[in-house]
């Protein structure tokens, strides 16, 4: 199965982003190649550009600080497990006192380090990282990979507070959610959401359908429009049923 995920509001779609770029550096990093390495340095100047939204830290802060306070009032509950209830409330807890700790911007250190900015100035020019422009980069990127690798999740560690934010927030949202078996003739969908308000609509497709949905949603209506994957014009999958998953999500 894939699932396709459409934000309906600027801050889950920063959320994403950044959950996206941490999947990303992971997996660069688990790799020994310098190229890789070289990879998840860039990732982490996107990270810092996109953790740098003014109001990034108050908004996941108010958040942690609203679902604290909706899941404390659980405690008892004969419907809910104490144990997995107690975990997600010291994680909400712990997250909130690192994003409270942290000083400035989220992702300053990096823009602190001159060698680093040098490092990224250059790869805003295409081709312009070759060992001729950055010798100095040239020769980290020769050094020995554990090192390069441990000096990789050193610039991280800044940013882990705001991860582990952004995995609780994102994964209460997706929980909050029931799939529904839904029904799509000749490529095409299309419902009111009536009194719904959701923040995130999840589409979940089975993974041999040689189909994308193309998402776009309002307040009031919800469209998709299944379309053919892979280059060249796209065209609409007419002619063809369709069954896939919908899921509405809200915090």
């Amino acid at each position: 199965m894939i699932h396709y995920e459409y934000p309906l509001s600027e801050r889950i779609r920063t959320l994403l982003r950044l959950e996206d770029l941490f999947d990303r550096f992971d997996a660069y990093a688990a790799s020994r190649d310098p190229h890789a390495h070289h990879a998840a340095l860039l990732t982490l100047f996107e990270m810092a550009e996109v953790a740098a939204r003014a109001d990034l830290k108050s908004d996941l802060l108010q958040e942690l600080d609203r679902q604290k306070a909706v899941l404390t009032a659980l405690r008892g509950n004969p419907h809910v497990q104490g144990t997995t209830l107690e975990q997600v409330l010291a994680a909400i807890e712990a997250a909130h006192h690192g994003m409270y700790q942290l000083p400035g911007k989220v992702g300053q250190h990096l823009r602190e380090d001159d060698w680093l900015m040098a490092i990224k100035q250059r790869a805003a020019i295409p081709g312009g990282m070759c060992e001729f422009d950055l010798p100095s980069y040239h020769y980290w990127l020769h050094q020995a990979s554990e090192m390069r690798v441990d000096q990789l999740h050193k610039w991280l560690a800044p940013f882990s507070s705001i991860r582990a934010a952004v995995e609780i927030v994102l994964g209460l949202l997706r929980d909050s959610g029931q799939p529904d078996l839904q029904h799509a003739n000749n490529g095409s969908y299309q419902r009111m959401l009536e009194s719904r308000n959701p923040q995130l609509i999840r589409v979940t497709l089975v993974d041999e359908l040689p189909c994308v949905p193309e998402i776009s949603a309002n307040k009031y209506m919800l469209n998709i429009r299944f379309v053919h994957a892979g280059s060249g014009a796209q065209r609409t999958c007419t002619g063809q049923s369709i069954d896939f998953d919908l899921t509405f999500c809200t915090l």
